[in-house]
This record gives structure tokens, sequence and C-alpha cells, in this order.
């Protein structure tokens, strides 16, 4: 037994001045560490806070739009994009906005909230819908260049057919045919073969242009 309580006190002894060598950066690890997980999970409960205040106005710029309210609803989209831009909600409160003042023929905001979109949306998808509505707006402003311009800028490779429609459109508008109809065959071409919907416009437009010469 006195050899197994030796042994144990040396164990202790050696203990206590490892503790003493070390016992200030054991202290300052685990401080550095609670830091860290409080911060976390700081950061986790201001997300999900900022991501229910964006959602509550999204919820009322749709309402608004809904109602035809567009003060509300410049209220509603400017506060998202002021308070939280870096939110999904920012970006499709700002198409919700853009639609509506389209509609209401202010083609300015309508730009405006649009090219907002195409600038700082964090999903793709969201960007390349922007920018193909942003087209549309430049096409009834007659700023055929601009609206060229914005379908030029690079897009997933599933909006390739809207893209080439688009652009389509905008070169009849031109007087441009012959240039329209090879960008009407091309979307035809990119066109999903099951989307019925979008190939039956696509060929509606081209067969408006007549047979080339």
């Amino acid at each position: 037994m006195a050899a197994y309580d030796l042994e144990e006190q040396e164990q202790l002894a050696a203990l206590k001045a490892w503790w003493q060598e070390n016992g200030g950066l054991v202290v300052t690890a685990l401080t550095l560490v609670l830091a860290v997980l409080a911060g976390w999970q700081g950061w986790n409960y201001y997300q999900r806070n900022q991501a229910v205040q964006a959602s509550n106005l999204y919820s009322a710029v749709q309402k608004a739009a809904g109602e035809g309210n567009l003060k509300l609803v410049r209220e509603n989209a400017g506060a998202i994009l002021d308070g939280y831009p870096r939110t999904s909600y920012a970006a499709m409160a700002a198409l919700v906005s853009a639609k509506a003042h389209f509609q209401a023929g202010d083609l300015k905001t309508a730009r405006a909230q649009l090219a907002w979109v195409t600038e700082n949306a964090k999903d793709e998808g969201l960007q390349d819908l922007a920018r193909l509505r942003l087209a549309s707006v430049m096409l009834d402003e007659k700023a055929y260049d601009d609206a060229l311009k914005t379908l030029a800028a690079k897009h997933s490779a599933g909006f390739d057919a809207l893209f080439l429609a688009s652009e389509a459109d905008i070169l009849v508008a031109q007087g441009k045919k012959e240039a329209a109809r090879g960008a009407y065959k091309a979307a035809l071409e990119k066109a999903d073969a099951k989307d019925a919907a979008l190939r039956g416009s696509i060929q509606l437009r081209l067969d408006a242009l007549g047979t080339a010469k």
C-alpha cells in the first residue's frame, strides 16, 4: 500500500508541476473556446432574427403589391434593401417591387429595382431573372443597346433559351430581322424539349417574322 501511496503522491506532484507551468495557457484556451462558442451562438441568433424581420417585410411587400399600393411597396421594399440586403428576401422583394412599378408604368423605379438585384443578389438564378426583366424594361424604353448589353452578361446555362429569345425580341425592335431569326432558332435549340409553353412562344415569334428572303 505504501508503494501505491508514494506513486499517487508522485503523480500529484507531477500534475501540480505541469499545471503551474501550463495552467495559464489552458485557462486562456478554454476562455477563447467559450468566447468563440458564445460568438457563434450570437451570430446564429442574429442571422435568424434578420431572416424573421426580412420575411415579415417581404410579406408586407407582397400584400401591398397585391393591393396595388405602390407607396407601401416602395416603403417596405426599401426597408428590406436598406436593413437586410444580405438576405434572400431582399432580392425577392426588389423583384416584386419592380413588377408592381412596371405594371403601373413607372419604368424608372422598375429599372432601378432590377439593377439592384443584378448587382447584389446572392442567388445566381435571381440575378439571371432580374437581367431578363431588366432587358424587357429597357426594350420598352427603346434603350436597345443597353438591353443587349444586359443580356450579354454571363448567366446560367438553364437560362440560355430565355436570354436568346429576349435578344431576338430586341433585334426585331431594331429592325434586324435576319439576326432576330437566327437568335430565335438558337433559342429553340436551347429550349428544353419538355417546355412546350416556352418552345411554343418562341416558335410563334419566329413564325411572325415570315420566311427568310
